[in-house]
């Protein structure tokens, strides 16, 4: 008997908005009324995986998972070996550069917070413009008003956030949305199986 395929999906804000596009696909999900601390769930001849958004790609690209559903942000900060076949167009941010309304950015160099330190790395490095990056895990908006940085580079989805804390954008880096990533294997080894699942995931987000 063939073993099933393996979808990797990300925990929080990502699989609630994909997942009618996911449950279209067949694609088992744990039910959204119930608290279930399950972390495998099995059915109609495919297992799912629940991983913190950052791990889904490791997951994916060292073969424990066929395919997997993950921000662009998280591929942008943590590049992997790994297929991009489809952008779902769920779970639409933006990553933002954001400041105090009430000051600009000061002369370089500035100081910048953000758990993206990658994506901004390469931001302010392609532009020329020195930047001391400082690192957090959560709180990023609370950074200038600690006096800790002068800016941040974070993702946001409607700003309010920001608004709250007093921040105001200053420039859109990208949009991020969910997008699907397959394992390089997988898809030469199991391609007649994963694209059907890829067909009716492309399906369930098409306009009619």
């Amino acid at each position: 008997m063939e073993t099933p395929l393996v979808a990797v999906l990300p925990t929080g804000r990502l699989l609630r908005a994909a997942r009618v596009v996911l449950g279209k696909a067949g694609i088992p999900l744990p039910d959204p009324g119930t608290v279930d601390r399950r972390l495998r769930l099995s059915g109609s001849g495919m297992d799912a995986i629940f991983a913190k958004d950052r791990d889904v790609p490791i997951y994916v690209e060292h073969g424990v998972g066929d395919f997997g559903l993950v921000g662009r942000d998280i591929l942008e900060e943590q590049p992997a070996q790994v297929y991009e076949p489809l952008d779902l167009g769920v779970g639409r941010c933006r990553m933002v550069v954001a400041r105090p309304a009430d000051r600009p950015l000061p002369e370089p160099p500035v100081r910048i917070a953000t758990k993206y330190v990658r994506v901004a790395a390469r931001h302010y490095g392609d532009r020329g413009i020195p930047v001391e990056l400082i690192r957090l895990s959560g709180a990023i908006e609370l950074a200038p008003a600690m006096d800790l940085a002068d800016g941040i580079v974070d993702l946001v989805e409607t700003g309010t956030t920001l608004r709250e804390n007093g921040l105001v954008e200053d420039e859109t880096l990208f949009e991020s949305s969910a997008t699907v990533i397959v394992n390089r294997a997988a898809f030469r080894l199991r391609g007649p199986r994963l694209r059907p699942v890829l067909d009716r995931l492309r399906a369930a987000v098409e306009p009619v």
